[in-house]
């Protein structure tokens, strides 16, 4: 029983049930899972499908944070794709076209991986600090988020581009599925191959994993250029579901989320071993917290502040030490034996 106590996940999986059990207070029916027009619908289905945006762009976080760096440009990022992708197919002659609707995929997605290469080659090739140089982006993302929507919201009608956030496959929705197939490709490329045990040698000690070989530089930038493209997709998913893009809110502050989701996690700020599964159940508790505030009627103008609550609640919880202050007495001291005061009279 110890042993589940003590692992780093155990405290958020609790957190996440209690957040559950409490939306089964509020909302009727809310484990109920149904099959309408071959679509499952409920509400479960509803937190991972509203969550995958932020799943995506904390997987992409997480790989970031395990060098030892962080990426406050995501955000940015997100709005960069969805306005791009947008604009794209706002041109098109159809919008309904397959081919258009890939082009414009395909140019968004490019350019969020191209905006990763930036933020990467900021940090490794000058020397930038990562939350200098990413916050640069993060600035000038938003405004180029809003140049290219001219300061307008780009809407859209294309049942092509609808099924990336908002349609279904398989019964499920479309963007749990890409959610999947992003964490099944992250985890055998870090776990399965050489590249996980990379990341965690630069973001140990980076001057350590060059004297060894280990090419730093290529590492630190092919994280950051994923971590964008994992933004990128979580933009195009965004967008889609609401069929128009906004330069301006889409994707705003989701970089903080996704932070908070890879610390809950598990996964240390200070760099090394990384958790993927543990940011999948952060984000996972973020976005049941979010569902959790709306069924209990919280507030809107303390929203912010319950969320940061909560938050505080698992970080403190999982802390060791926090927990051995708040739920471990002092060993009391033990009795000294008669043989072993009597050992001690002697040598004096």
């Amino acid at each position: 029983m110890t042993r589940f106590l003590r692992h780093r996940l155990f405290w958020p999986v609790v957190i996440l049930v209690a957040l559950l059990a409490l939306n089964l207070v509020f909302t009727d029916n809310f484990f109920r899972v149904q099959m309408k027009d071959g679509h499952l619908y409920g509400s479960l289905i509803d937190i991972v499908r509203f969550g995958a945006p932020l799943i995506l762009v904390s997987i992409g976080m997480t790989l970031v944070i395990a060098t030892s760096g962080i990426d406050l440009s995501v955000g940015s990022v997100v709005a960069i794709a969805g306005a791009l992708a947008c604009l794209r197919i706002s041109d098109l002659g159809d919008q309904n076209s397959i081919g258009g609707v890939l082009g414009a995929v395909g140019i968004a997605l490019a350019l969020s991986a191209v905006l990763g290469v930036w933020n990467g080659l900021l940090v490794a090739g000058i020397g930038i600090q990562p939350i200098i140089a990413t916050l640069i982006l993060m600035v000038a993302g938003r405004g180029l988020a809003q140049l290219i929507t001219d300061g307008q919201i780009t809407t859209v009608n294309s049942s092509p581009y609808k099924l990336i956030g908002g349609g279904y496959w398989l019964t499920l929705p479309f963007s749990i599925i890409i959610v999947a197939v992003v964490f099944a490709l992250t985890a055998f490329l870090t776990r399965r191959l050489a590249l996980g045990l990379l990341i965690e040698s630069v973001g140990g000690n980076a001057e350590a994993s060059r004297l060894s070989g280990i090419s730093a530089r290529g590492v630190l930038i092919t994280v950051y250029a994923f971590c964008g493209l994992c933004a990128g997709i979580a933009g195009l998913m965004i967008s889609s579901n609401v069929s128009s893009a906004d330069g301006n809110n889409a994707g705003l502050w989701i970089e903080l989320d996704a932070i908070l989701a890879v610390v809950i996690g598990g996964t240390s700020l200070a760099g090394g071993r990384f958790s993927l599964g543990g940011t999948v159940l952060g984000a996972l508790i973020i976005q049941t917290l979010t569902t959790t505030i709306y069924s209990i009627g919280v507030p809107p103008e303390t929203t912010l502040l319950f969320k940061a609550l909560v938050v505080t609640i698992v970080c403190l919880l999982q802390s060791p030490a926090f927990r051995e202050k708040a739920f471990h007495r002092r060993r009391r001291p033990q009795a000294s034996s008669p043989v072993a005061e009597e050992k001690v009279r002697v040598s004096a």
